[in-house]
């Protein structure tokens, strides 16, 4: 079982979306409180970021914001937060919020939330890391990303073991459980190549 303390959370910032897509961010905001895990994510007021950080503060817990100068200045950042750090680019930004945390979770969202599982993705195949990744397909978001990630492997692009990098649950209530009971997939990264 892992021990988990601090949780990085993907997702969107757009509140144009869904009940359902809201609804789970405040459900894993408030999950994520009442179990004492501290939330780090983007620093955003806005959309389901904002959401699942109210949740938490609501719920008592701690909250790592992390966002770049030029976000700030934009009014977009929460200001209630445990701590916000100001960065000066989206690149430190996830370094740092990749380092802050002990997993990665990733909810529904659009172009940014998908660059920063890729990201993540990519450093554990490298070897980079080896925390657990879970995607939560909240009323089959992620399905056609989930199919375009498994014909990756059917053509030969990804090995079949990359597919063990992350997990997928159906629901936020699944999420920590998911997390402490990710073993650590270890791959050869000399290997990928051959």
């Amino acid at each position: 079982m892992a021990t988990i303390a601090s949780v990085c959370v993907y997702c969107g910032s757009s509140s144009n979306v869904r009940q359902d897509y809201k609804d789970a961010a405040t459900r894993l905001g408030a999950t994520m409180a009442a179990e004492g895990v501290r939330l780090v994510y983007g620093g955003g007021q806005v959309g389901l970021m904002g959401l699942v950080a109210d949740a938490v503060l609501a719920g008592g817990g701690a909250v790592t914001g992390v966002i770049p100068e030029f976000l700030h200045e934009a009014e977009v950042g929460k200001q209630d937060l445990t701590e916000l750090l100001r960065v000066g680019s989206m690149h430190e930004r996830k370094m740092i919020m990749a380092e802050r945390s002990d997993a990665f979770v990733v909810l529904p969202g659009g172009f940014g939330s998908l660059d920063e599982l890729f990201e993540i993705l990519t450093w554990r195949q490298l070897g980079l890391h080896d925390k657990p990744i879970v995607v939560v397909n909240t009323e089959g978001y992620w399905t056609r990303l989930i199919e375009a990630i498994d014909h990756i492997v059917d053509e030969g692009f990804a090995r079949p073991e990359n597919r063990d990098l992350f997990s997928v649950v159906d629901t936020v209530e699944a999420v920590l459980p998911s997390l402490r009971a990710a073993g650590g997939a270890s791959f050869d990264v000399k290997a990928k190549w051959i």
